[in-house]
């Protein structure tokens, strides 16, 4: 069975999942971010079957990023609301949404984040959160193995370092 692609769809996020990776559960949660509660407007508002939407569904509760509130006893009827966990996804979203925009939408944005006050479009940056710099990688910011790391992600983050040190990594625009 050919699974079905995303590539050519209006929304920079899902056109982005298409080169990310498994799209429907972040999908699901776009659309919680929307407003979208109830199984049934998950189910039109993506298009996706019942079957793989339950998966999914239960899938995002089990991992902790929505909650399943029953808002109906008869018949039993549940909605999906995103939890702290699941909000904390948003800048995630906002990222995907901001690189769709810039790398895969030929015909322009189809969605945008925009300055309520101003109407203004604005594009959204890595910050550090104590200093509220931007991040800088490969000139003032690295990636270096965490307290749990293990011998191969210390190789690996020493090779990527060496690599991020070198002159022409400095010619790599900011990220």
């Amino acid at each position: 069975m050919q699974r079905k692609t995303f590539r050519n769809l209006q929304c920079p996020i899902a056109r982005s999942l298409e080169r990310v990776g498994e799209w429907w559960s972040i999908l699901i949660l776009r659309d919680a971010f929307y407003g979208t509660k109830r199984f049934d407007e998950f189910q039109r508002n993506l298009d996706i079957a019942p079957n793989m939407l339950t998966r999914r569904l239960n899938g995002l509760v089990e991992e902790g990023l929505l909650e399943k509130r029953q808002y109906s006893e008869r018949p039993p009827r549940y909605e999906y609301v995103l939890t702290d966990c699941g909000r904390d996804f948003r800048p995630v979203l906002l990222a995907l949404l901001a690189w769709g925009n810039r790398n895969f939408a030929p015909e322009g944005a189809s969605v945008q984040i925009v300055d309520r006050e101003t109407g203004k479009v604005v594009e959204p940056l890595l910050v550090d959160a104590a200093t509220g710099e931007p991040l800088q990688m490969g000139k003032r910011h690295v990636m270096r193995a965490g307290p749990a790391a293990d011998d191969r992600t210390r190789d690996r983050l020493s090779s990527a370092a060496s690599h991020m040190a070198s002159p022409a990594a400095a010619k790599v625009p900011a990220a």
